[in-house]
């Protein structure tokens, strides 16, 4: 088994639609966050993206998409470099990005988002509004709707609609999930996974390691910037290395973040009710 084979196990074969080779990266100079990261993403593809917290995972995604300068390593798109391409000229190239928080206008309209996704083109939008809508009916019928007024689950659908309205081959979703009620969480997977049958490859980085990796065709555990494991997503749930070292580290801190949340909204609360 070669080096490549084991970093990225369970990958088909072929040329990849996406890959990251050797990258390091990081948000300081000098200081890399990422340490010969790689990851591989081939066509029709679900790939997920867990780890420790500051393991690096959404550092590589606002790398893949030019937010974070890349120092060394390479990206490739259908073969050609990418790497430290602006934002707006991979968005033309078909590349998406979903970031976790600050991911709608919150002051325009469901529609005046949806037009935000096409300004490079606006010519497209009638139709592809119309293609989006077959994904999220609800977005149809409330497009009238300012975004500010949504909930966190309905302003993480029309951040995920907005991306798509370029009609990317590639879709990059920063923990989709996050601050949400266990309902609207399986709604959002439920939905990535419906984009992603729809025809669009995603590479999704998640807390929610164990929901993540049954949705996903392959997995990747980052641990300090690296590659630590890889595989098929079901595969790695039932690895007694993963849950030992990962899952477990994980769900704990994911039950720390939720309990602190809690205790956050019971403060507000009681702080309104004392008023």
């Amino acid at each position: 088994m070669t080096a490549t084979t084991q970093v990225h196990r369970g990958a088909p074969s072929g040329e990849p639609l996406l890959e990251a080779k050797d990258l390091y990266a990081g948000y300081l100079p000098g200081v890399d966050i990422l340490n010969a990261c790689n990851l591989v993403l081939h066509p029709g593809e679900l790939v997920g993206i867990i780890g420790p917290n500051g393991a690096g995972k959404s550092t590589l995604l606002k790398a893949l998409f030019g937010l974070v300068p890349i120092r060394s390593g390479a990206v490739t798109l259908h073969g050609e470099e990418i790497t430290n391409l602006r934002a707006d000229k991979l968005v033309h190239r078909g590349v998406g990005f979903v970031p976790q928080t600050n991911n709608v206008f919150p002051s325009l309209t469901i529609e005046e988002n949806m037009q935000m996704g096409v300004f490079q083109d606006p010519k497209k939008f009638a139709s592809r509004f119309e293609q989006i809508v077959d994904l999220f009916p609800t977005l149809g019928d409330r497009r009238k709707q300012r975004a500010g007024s949504l909930s966190g689950g309905e302003r993480q659908m029309v951040a995920m609609a907005r991306a798509l309205m370029m009609d990317p081959k590639v879709l990059l979703l920063d923990e989709p999930s996050a601050g949400l009620s266990p309902v609207r969480q399986d709604e959002t997977f439920i939905r990535t996974r419906r984009i992603n049958k729809a025809g669009v490859s995603i590479i999704i980085v998640e807390q929610n390691a164990r929901r993540a990796l049954q949705i996903c065709d392959r997995g990747y555990v980052l641990d300090q910037g690296a590659n630590a494991y890889s595989g098929p997503g079901r595969e790695m749930m039932n690895d007694p290395k993963v849950i030992e070292l990962y899952l477990g580290t994980l769900a704990t801190d994911v039950e720390a973040a939720d309990a602190e949340r809690r205790a956050a909204q019971e403060g507000t609360a009681e702080g309104g009710a004392s008023q």
